[in-house]
Parts: structure tokens; sequence; C-alpha cells
């Protein structure tokens, strides 16, 4: 029987490339979108078509509660088992401080940090021997944006949760973070070049990373291969110039 993989935001970006990797690899992959229609239902269909697997796209908002608890429902109903979770979904709304509110602030975090805990809750529940990794970012550990200052404290919080969780889960579930930097996703392909360079300078590599470099690294750290590896945080950056 084909392992089971939950990863969310897996519509688009590193969500998309994991969810492709795990298909690959034999799983059977369940994803959440929650606007992303068209992009979702043609990964669903594209993974279906493409692999030996089963694929699901459910509709979830992560910032409310009551839609995640459904959707565990649906996978827990689907599946009496699930192998792996990939926390993979974040939003950041960017803007001056003066301009952030009390709202953004807190779906921010709903998003990036409270959802990750409930799923990681609900999942461990219905895992035997599991993996959960969770996808923080640099920005939760020494790069810092003061435009992204919610975000940044959300995925510093992921780490805390990130070790924690390693605490509560051990022996049977190892939950790992990883902390990429910055990854030509869509909505960076979009930035101004200038700044594309002159961040991409800042890298040992020279230039971001692709969605599928960090997708190959998450598979890594749910397969047999990462056995010993729990309660640890990868960077994914390139490696950052002195």
């Amino acid at each position: 029987m084909n392992k089971v993989v939950l990863i969310t935001g897996g519509s688009k970006g590193i969500g998309k490339s994991t969810c492709i990797k795990f298909a690959s690899m034999g799983y059977n992959v369940v994803f959440n979108y929650n606007t992303s229609l068209d992009e979702a239902l043609k990964l669903e269909n594209d993974i279906t078509n493409n692999y030996n697997v089963d694929c699901l796209a459910i509709k979830c908002d992560l910032s409310n509660e009551q839609e995640i608890m459904n959707m565990v429902e649906i996978v827990k109903s689907k599946y009496n088992n699930i192998d792996v979770l990939v926390n993979n979904a974040g939003i950041a709304i960017d803007s001056i401080l003066e301009d952030k509110t009390k709202d953004n602030f807190i779906k921010t975090l709903d998003v990036n940090l409270i959802a990750p805990f409930i799923l990681s809750r609900e999942m461990a529940k219905i895992m035997t021997n599991g993996s959960i990794i969770n996808v923080s970012s640099t920005n939760g550990i020494d790069t810092y944006y003061p435009y992204s200052l919610d975000y940044d404290a959300s995925k510093a919080g992921l780490i805390s949760l990130t070790n924690n969780l390693s605490q509560i889960y051990a022996p049977n579930i190892r939950v790992n973070a990883v902390a990429p930097g910055w990854v030509m996703t869509d909505m960076n392909k979009e930035l101004d070049e200038e700044y594309i360079k002159e961040e991409s300078d800042k890298i040992l590599l020279n230039r971001f990373a692709t969605p599928e470099e960090i997708a190959n690294v998450i598979y890594f750290l749910a397969s047999d291969e990462a056995s010993y590896i729990n309660n640890s945080v990868i960077r994914i950056d390139g490696g950052k110039k002195c």
C-alpha cells in the first residue's frame, strides 16, 4: 500500500514541487488550496494521470479552524493512517510598521503558525511511525526584513513549535524544519530585477533556489535515509556571504 502525505499550500511554488516529488516516489498525495482552484485541479489531474498514485486537492482556508478540522476529517475518512505531514503553506502581508494592523498580524500567525500546530496535533493521532516537516524560513533565524516582521515572527515561532513537538512525539514521529532563503517562486519572479541581483549577490551560490531544490530536502527528511534526523532545522539558502 502506498504511503500518504498531506501537504499544505500545495497548488503553487514549493508546495507544488513537493507534491510532485512525493508522487514521483510513490506516495498518495493530499494537498490543500484556498483560492487557487484552477492550479489545484490541474495539479490533481496531472499527478493522477502521470503517477500511479492517488491525489486529492481539498479547499481549505488555513486561517479558519473549522475548515482545518473539516479537512482533517476528510483525510481521516479516506486514509486510516498518514505517514508524512508537510506544513508548507504560508502568507506574508508586507507593509511598513505604521500600516500593519492587528488583524493582518493575527492572520499571518493563523496561517503560518497556528494551522501547523492544529494539523500536527490532529495528524499525529493517525500516524504510527511518521514524519512532520515544517517549512520555516531564514527569516525566522537571522535574516530579518522590517516590512515582514509579522512573517518573521511566525517563522521563528514555527521553529520553536518544531522543537517542542519533537519532544512530545518522540520516538515514533520525527519532527524537523527546513529554513529556505530566497526561492524563485512565481511571486518572487515578479520582483524587480535589480533587487533580485542585489539579493543574489549576498548568496554564495549567487542565485535563488528553485522550488524543486527545497522539495528535494523536504522529501529527504521524510525518507528512511533521514531516519536519525530529528528536532533539526535545515537551512537551504545557498550559503550567506560574510
